[in-house]
């Protein structure tokens, strides 16, 4: 014989269950009274002005955006496609560390700062060099590495193999004698470094993340005829 009491038990047997109904009967009367709206409604704007910060912390620029927009560089599009970007070594407001021994920086952590990307993120091979004017280096390209390059000390020119330039398929931009520039080459991509000063000397940091041999057959060199 069935007992009519057991699934009036087993209910209060779990408490989970007491608990659900006891809190959405709780619910159901906070609801009814007058003062429930006005609560309600202020949660709502509340999560609505939170949403609303967020979005706009997302859409303000980074430092190194900020620094472009506020140099005027933003709309230098040249250099974005040259992976590159530059600051003037004498400028108080450069992000490059200076004090009254010289400037001072980091390439690696500039470039990942300012939307440089390809390069190095480690030196397994480093090449520190000058450029005299109208002399080239590079014109050449690498399969098997990639490479961050620090340039400065004479107006130079930077190109970089880009086929997004439809009628060059280069990307190039000019560094102002008074400018410090880090610049990425990702493998399989040409680069040049030309001192298109009629004075100054260039001078540069290559930084590759593995060994070269410049015998092999993974650089190709004399990329482009015009040097």
């Amino acid at each position: 014989m069935a007992n009519p009491r057991r699934s009036s038990s087993s209910s209060l047997d779990n408490p989970f269950q007491v608990q659900n109904l006891s809190a959405l009967s709780s619910v159901k009367h906070f609801l009814r009274k007058p003062h429930a709206f006005p609560l309600l409604l202020g949660l709502l704007l509340f999560l609505t002005w939170v949403s609303l910060r967020l979005q706009h912390s997302s859409k303000l620029p980074s430092s190194g955006s900020l620094y472009r927009l506020q140099e005027g560089n933003w709309s230098k599009e040249e250099d974005l496609m040259a992976n590159l970007i530059k600051f003037p070594s004498g400028s108080s407001s450069s992000p490059i560390t200076k004090d009254n021994r010289g400037w001072l920086l980091n390439p690696v952590s500039l470039a990942l700062e300012y939307g440089i990307k390809g390069g190095a993120m480690s030196c397994s091979s480093v090449h520190v060099g000058e450029i005299r004017p109208g002399a080239v280096r590079g014109n050449h390209r690498h399969h098997d590495c990639n490479e961050t390059f620090v340039i400065w000390g004479a107006e130079t020119l930077f190109r970089l193999e880009n086929n997004q330039m439809v009628d060059t398929g280069y990307a190039e931009v000019t560094i102002g004698a008074d400018e410090v520039a880090v610049a990425a080459s990702p493998s399989g991509t040409a680069h040049a470094l030309v001192n298109v000063d009629s004075v100054h000397t260039t001078f540069f940091i290559g930084c590759q993340d593995s060994l070269i041999n410049y015998s092999s057959s993974t650089t190709d060199f004399k990329v482009w005829k015009d040097f």
